[in-house]
């Protein structure tokens, strides 16, 4: 195991000399009425600071908006009656670190690579990105009130999805490397070795841990949310304050619905395919072409939500969790609906 520390005011001059040869994502604070942070490339003059991101860095893997292929439509150069269709359908990657996301944010790179590489389908675009990713997690260094990562298999710890572990000690940062990719990394950084900081890293490691309230038993969750799927009574109770306006999709780190639009430049002309983030609150996700919507009301939808993150994908990927306990969907709820509530209600028989 390779381990490397630095002190903390080189925490900006370590990310500088990552970004010299990858881009590097960093939390950045963004001015607004409710303060955010978001994950943005380092460039030269930032300052790097370590604040929980308000959105998680998914985009690294599955940006928000990416183009699939492009198109152009050419005449035949020996039969200018006929037009050649040519497509670029080739991925595009660059190599990137995501440096000091939570593990939430590395667990959610685990949950999609499951569909995205594991399933029937690999997709090549996302597989592109994977493969040029490292991911530098810093473990918590205190525990929020609405984080819940330990409900769900995880913890302030959790390697799941990391390449690097990064871990705050009094005076400065210790490294620890996870997976391969992350002893590559950390071989080739000059930095002091981390062995002789360990023990204080697993200090402040355990010490977070210990703030965390006991867990419930969400063992059978999976079996009764399933058993309450056609309780239509319960899910209309339990959403009746949600507004659909997909605040809780758009800032998971696991939800990965998408739409397909295609864009043209004018007939016989250019154009693109276009992925973008969709949202299965949205009353639009299901309506057919024909105009048939098979989850017209808002208690359809949140109930497909909520069993396809503690039902359905546990089902089809062994047992586990789709959700990450981040707490993003409750901080971001504009009516203050609470995932954990629903959940606990779901799995008592006796209802909410």
């Amino acid at each position: 195991m390779i381990t490397r520390y630095f002190p903390a005011d080189a925490l900006t001059k370590v990310v500088a000399s990552l970004a010299d040869e990858r881009r590097v994502l960093i939390p950045v604070t963004q001015p607004a009425v409710k303060k955010s942070v978001i994950f943005a490339p380092f460039s030269a003059g930032m300052t790097v600071e370590l604040h929980k991101a308000s959105v998680a860095p998914k985009e690294a893997v599955l940006p928000q908006c990416e183009t699939l292929l492009t198109y152009s439509k050419q005449k035949d150069a020996e039969d200018p009656s006929k037009v050649n269709l040519v497509l670029d359908d080739k991925p595009q990657a660059q190599p990137t670190i995501v440096f000091g996301c939570r593990p939430c944010d590395a667990r959610g790179f685990a949950v999609l690579d499951r569909p995205y590489l594991d399933g029937p389908f690999i997709d090549p675009y996302y597989q592109a990105r994977r493969k040029q990713l490292i991911v530098i997690t810093q473990t918590c260094p205190s525990v929020g009130t609405t984080c819940f990562c330990h409900w769900v298999g995880s913890g302030p710890n959790s390697t799941t999805g990391s390449d690097i572990m990064l871990t705050a000690i009094d005076g400065g940062y210790v490294l620890e490397a996870v997976t391969e990719k992350g002893e590559a990394l950390l071989a080739g950084m000059k930095l002091e070795d981390g062995a002789p900081f360990m023990d204080k890293a697993k200090t402040a490691r355990g010490t977070v841990e210990a703030q965390l309230a006991p867990a419930p038993d969400l063992t059978q969750a999976q079996e009764k949310i399933a058993a309450r799927f056609n309780d239509n009574t319960f899910w209309e109770e339990q959403t009746a304050q949600c507004l659909s306006c997909g605040a809780c999709t758009y800032m998971c780190p696991t939800c990965y619905c998408f739409n397909i639009t295609d864009e043209g430049d004018g007939v016989c002309k250019a154009g693109r395919r276009l992925r973008t983030w969709d949202t299965c609150m949205s009353p639009l996700f299901t309506r057919e072409a024909s105009g048939h919507n098979a989850r017209m009301s808002k208690a359809q939808r949140m109930k497909n939500r909520i069993s396809h993150k503690f039902s359905t994908y546990p089902e089809n990927w062994g047992g586990e969790f789709s959700c990450n306990g981040c707490g993003r969907c409750i901080n971001n709820c504009p009516v203050n609906l609470d995932i954990r509530a629903i959940v606990l209600a779901a799995i008592n028989e006796k209802g909410a």
